[in-house]
C-alpha cells in the first residue's frame, strides 16, 4: 500500500484530500501537513511514498519544499495540488508525478494514485532510507543541514538536540525516534540520554569511574557499562581501539 503525505495550508483541503485519498484501497497510511515545514519534519519521521502538495503556501512554498525533497537520498513521489495551472511547467520541471487543479475530481484522483502506484511497483519501495537533509529552526530562521555533519545527538525531555562540528540545533523528536531512524544511518546507542555518529568517534576511553567516546570536534560524551559491550564490538569492526 501507498504511503502519502497530504500538504496545504488550508486545513479543509488537507481534510477534504486526505477522506478522498482514505477511500482508495491501494492507499495506506495519510499523514497531514498544514506547512512546508511542518511536511519536512514529517518527512524526517515517516517514510511517505508520495507527497500531495499545494504549490501557494506561506514561508516554504511548495515549489520550495519540492527543491529540497529532489536533494533527498531516497525522495517520495511529488504530486502538485493547486488551484491556477501557472506552474505546471516549472512543476514537471521539478519531476512532477503529476498535477492536479482543484477542486480534486475523485476520478481524477484516481488515476494520479494509479500513477503512484505503478512508479512505486517499478522502481521498489523505499528500504528504510531517511532523507540525508534534516529540518532545523535557530533564531526564528528554518535551515536545512545534512544529517552527515551531526557528531552526536543529546536528549533534551521529549526534544533532542543534533551537534555538529560548529553548532547545535534543537529538533522535536525524542531521542528513541532518531535511535530507530538513523540506525541504518550509523548511529548508536551509548547512553540513555546520547545517540553517536560511529563515523564521528575518534576514541574509547575505559576508566573506573566511567567508560567516555571522544568524537570529533574533542567533545567526551559518558558510555552506559550496560551498552558499552555493543559499543566496543562496533568499534573493533572499525579497528578503533580502546585507549587505557
Amino acid at each position: 500500500m501507498i504511503s502519502v503525505l497530504v500538504v496545504d495550508d488550508e486545513l479543509p483541503a488537507v481534510q477534504e484530500l486526505s477522506y478522498l485519498l482514505g477511500r482508495d484501497s491501494r492507499v495506506g497510511p495519510v499523514h497531514t501537513a498544514t506547512s512546508g515545514t511542518e511536511a519536512l519534519r514529517v518527512l524526517e519521521r515517516e517514510e511517505v511514498d508520495a507527497i500531495f502538495l499545494d504549490i501557494h503556501m506561506p514561508g516554504l512554498t511548495g515549489l520550495d519544499l519540492a527543491r529540497v525533497i529532489a536533494r533527498f537520498a531516497a525522495p517520495p513521489a511529488v504530486v502538485f495540488v493547486t488551484a491556477d495551472e501557472d506552474h505546471a511547467l516549472e512543476a514537471f520541471d521539478l519531476a512532477a508525478v503529476d498535477y492536479l487543479l482543484k477542486p480534486v475530481r475523485p476520478e481524477r484522483l484516481e488515476r494520479c494514485v494509479a500513477r503512484v502506484a505503478e512508479l512505486r511497483e517499478a522502481t521498489g519501495a523505499p528500504a528504510g532510507a531517511e532523507p540525508a537533509v534534516i529540518t532545523v529552526e535557530q533564531g526564528g530562521v528554518t535551515r536545512m543541514i545534512r544529517r552527515d555533519d551531526v557528531t552526536f545527538v543529546q536528549a533534551q525531555g521529549d526534544y533532542a538536540r543534533l551537534h555538529t562540528d560548529g553548532a547545535s540545533y534543537l529538533v522535536r523528536v525524542p531521542l528513541s525516534d532518531l535511535e530507530r531512524q538513523w540506525g541504518p544511518a550509523g548511529f548508536v546507542r551509548i547512553h540513555r540520554s546520547y545517540l553517536v555518529a560511529m563515523d564521528a568517534v575518534r576514541q574509547l576511553r575505559l576508566s573506573a569511574a566511567q567508560p567516555t567516546v571522544v568524537v570529533g570536534g574533542g567533545a567526551e560524551l559518558p558510555v552506559s557499562r550496560r551498552l558499552l559491550p555493543g559499543l566496543r564490538e562496533r568499534l573493533a569492526a572499525t579497528r578503533i581501539r580502546p585507549l587505557p
